[in-house]
């Protein structure tokens, strides 16, 4: 019988290995999550010189309590480093994000950044990708875009995003991601989906009880 994987040990392991990647001075993205919840201490705990912008109110909040400056993302054009969880990882590197909702802001700050670092479970690995793909829709006209997305629903109960966003999933095939990703831009209404391509992934940090995987996708 497979061992059930002990998820919070792994996401403390993962996390604490990715904080140790991040060297003095550095510009960095935080993420949003229960995986990027074990990052914050961890990083806070290296007293290093940084600039942090945060992809979530929760994020900032927190990093600040541990003493993490961050700053709003408007004065920094880019990142050295983002750091950050996914819902569903592939071996060739594609992710599902935005369980909470932040894929957006997840997705900017991952794209400002020269390393963009992920950082899960080894619940979260996947041979091919599945349904749900988080949506955020622009409330004004989204009726429309629903009706131009037949295979969207919004998120019961869900919150607005960070930025006002309505918060949807997308229920269809996912057989090509990069034809998928591709549709889903295309409608003028949707603000950006949680599909992220493996070239904007730099290394997929995997924990595995106390010990962690360390996969690099690119330079």
């Amino acid at each position: 019988m497979r061992a059930v994987p002990d998820v919070d040990r792994e996401k403390r392991a993962a996390a604490e290995a990715a904080a140790e990647l991040v060297p003095d001075g550095a510009r960095v993205g935080l993420g949003t999550g229960s995986t990027v919840a074990y990052l914050l201490p961890a990083l806070a705990a290296r007293s290093l010189l940084l600039r942090c912008v945060a992809t979530s109110v929760e994020t900032e909040r927190r990093a600040r309590e541990l003493g993490l400056p961050v700053e709003p993302f408007t004065a920094l054009d880019r990142l050295d480093v983002a750091i950050d969880g996914a819902d569903q990882v592939t071996p060739d590197g594609w992710l599902v994000k935005g369980g909470g909702g932040a894929h957006v802001r997840e997705k900017v700050v991952a794209a400002a950044a020269e390393r963009f670092v992920v950082i899960v479970s080894s619940d979260k690995l996947c041979d091919a990708l599945a349904p749900p793909v988080p949506l955020e829709i622009l409330a004004f006209g989204a009726t429309s875009t629903f009706r131009r997305l037949p295979d969207a629903r919004v998120r019961a109960g869900a919150p607005p995003s960070p930025d006002g966003g309505v918060i949807a999933d997308w229920y269809g095939g996912l057989d090509d991601p990069r034809a998928v990703s591709a549709a889903l831009s295309a409608p003028p209404g949707v603000i950006d989906h949680g599909l992220f391509p493996p070239e904007m992934v730099s290394d997929v940090l995997v924990g595995r009880a106390d010990q962690v995987e360390h996969r690099r996708l690119r330079d």
